[in-house]
């Protein structure tokens, strides 16, 4: 914890209270004001939290002014342009690059842990075949601590490396096999030989009638879906989870929980809310009437997946997904596909526009990803589980540090009450 070297002084009734002051490493000074029920019989108010730092943590950094991402301090178009997924996983659960020995054992035992226990795929067969994947996803991540109770206790630290790995291991298993099963397929297993982005792709998309090879281009384009989506600090899911393990749930639970949060389409479902949007344009004839409305003050439409509400000029992660979505659309094409007509241009003609330029309604990440994953041939349905199975690191780095802080408490958020105050029981007769 940072020291306290300044203070605030907070009047109230005529009565004055001192707040100690942090300064942090980066970003704005943070008043403390733990103390200030006991002194002064007052809580703070501040719905959605936007104002209020729930923990102190060394992970992620985000200046939104700046347009910066920073994974214990490295810049994530570096990460993302010159590292890869597993790389990234091991610099945010332990906070250094590893060396070329410590990635090779780290991958090693990400690889050889991709399996399911074989008595889970009862537990996908269980669903109806019109499930969305996220509800098996949820469904299934919660049942893990069913079947791995060596890894379930959070004061044991090597059950929690155990559990890291695991879900991070995992989750693109999961992922595939609930895509799979909505499209009636076979699952299809893990295979030790392929990267992990490879791997995920395959158990996508591979068929047993038929040898499936990965394109590297895709192959990589995935890894950088995942780096770019890996974690981004105190948001609405990541605070879900620290909120689930400071009562001292297990980890799958903690984790179930994230899933939950992020399905919701104010967080997780930006990349197909963009997709439904280039599908209600339709055809790129129809752009200009879109940014038209757009552009006016007296209608609600707003073009999805432009602009950010946390990168005020430029989404830093947008740069090298966009070369990603260049690289995969050179590769598959658009021309069989209206969608991505529409999308390319669309993206033109908003660059182009001085009034995207003046508002700073950049392409966001998730423009870019959802028109990746669409040229992949994945259904709008699978891009929240595909967040899901990014961010999975980011969620077990912030459980893993929440664990090991010695000032992690059970979370209480207080309310602002506005309700009736006491009154007395009627019998039913009389009222």
């Amino acid at each position: 914890m940072a020291e306290s070297t300044k203070s605030a002084t907070l009047s109230i009734d005529g009565n004055d209270y001192e707040l100690p002051i942090f300064s942090p490493t980066a970003g704005p000074d943070v008043v403390d004001i733990r103390k200030l029920y006991g002194q002064a019989g007052v809580f703070t108010y501040d719905p959605g939290f936007t104002s209020t730092a729930s923990c102190d943590s060394t992970i992620t950094f985000i200046d939104g002014d700046k347009g910066e991402l920073l994974h214990r301090g490295y810049p994530i178009d570096q990460l993302a342009s010159m590292s890869h997924y597993l790389e990234v996983c091991y610099l945010l659960l332990y906070g250094e690059l590893p060396s070329a020995a410590q990635l090779e054992k780290f991958e090693l035992n990400i690889t050889h842990h991709t399996m399911l226990h074989e008595q889970m795929v009862n537990f996908f067969r269980g669903f109806r075949r019109d499930a969305h994947p996220m509800a098996i996803m949820v469904g299934v991540v919660g049942a893990m601590s069913a079947f791995y109770h060596d890894s379930t206790d959070i004061t044991d630290e090597r059950q929690r490396e155990i559990a890291s790995h695991r879900l991070i291991a995992k989750m693109p298993t999961i992922a595939a096999w609930a895509y799979k099963y909505s499209i009636g397929q076979p699952f299809v297993y893990p295979r030790n030989d392929l990267d992990y982005a490879s791997n995920f792709l395959r158990m996508c998309f591979s068929v047993p009638a038929e040898e499936y090879e990965v394109n590297p281009i895709l192959s990589r384009a995935m890894d950088r879906i995942f780096t770019l989506h890996a974690d981004h600090e105190q948001n609405a899911s990541t605070s879900t989870v620290r909120l689930a393990s400071s009562s001292g749930a297990n980890p799958f639970a903690c984790i179930a929980a994230g899933i939950a949060c992020l399905w919701g389409p104010a967080h997780g479902g930006a990349n197909q809310a963009c997709l439904e949007m280039l599908k209600e344009i339709g055809t790129v004839d129809r752009i200009p009437e879109f940014i038209a409305r757009a552009k006016d003050k007296n209608d609600s439409y707003r073009l999805m997946g432009f602009g950010h509400r946390v990168y005020k000029n430029f989404d830093p992660r947008a740069t090298v997904m966009k070369q990603s979505a260049d690289e995969v659309l050179d590769l598959l094409g658009v021309e069989d596909n209206p969608l991505l007509q529409v999308a390319m241009e669309l993206e033109k003609q908003a660059l182009e526009d001085p009034y995207f330029a003046e508002k700073k309604l950049f392409p966001n990440v998730d423009f870019y990803s959802g028109i990746i994953l669409e040229a992949m041939g994945f259904p709008t349905s699978m891009f929240t589980p595909i967040f899901a199975l990014s961010r999975t690191v980011g969620w077990i780095s912030q459980w893993k540090e929440m664990i090991a802080d010695p000032q992690n408490k059970i979370g209480r958020p207080r309310q602002l009450y506005l309700g009736d105050t006491a009154r007395d029981y009627v019998d039913i007769e009389n009222r």
